[in-house]
């Protein structure tokens, strides 16, 4: 499978679910275009596409904790990657190792 296996959305954009590969704990979700994870496979770490910003971020860039990416997997419609990465510092922008820190409650 390839990346013109993917089934990206009307923006160009598919969703990173981010899983530690040696734990297995879900750190988080960004969203990726075709030119980040063209970025990815190339430079061994996470890239991602900044809605917000309107830019390509390479996470740790800014805050040293990047992801250097194992396996990369799309699920069975091709519209999701999970990214199983090994986690250097926090994955969360809180400080938190998992951006899923927090429990929902009824």
């Amino acid at each position: 499978m390839s990346l013109d296996d993917l089934a990206f959305d009307d923006r160009g954009l598919i969703p990173v679910i981010v899983q530690d590969a040696v734990g297995g704990d879900v750190l988080m979700m960004a969203w990726a275009n075709r030119e980040a994870l063209e970025r990815t496979f190339a430079e061994g770490r996470m890239v991602y596409w900044s809605r917000s910003r309107q830019e390509l971020w390479r996470k740790g860039d800014t805050s040293g904790h990047t992801q250097h990416w194992e396996e990369l997997r799309m699920d069975c419609d091709a519209d999701v990657v999970l990214a199983r990465v090994h986690q250097e510092g926090a994955a969360c922008h809180t400080g938190e190792r998992s951006c899923f820190f927090r429990t929902l409650e009824r």
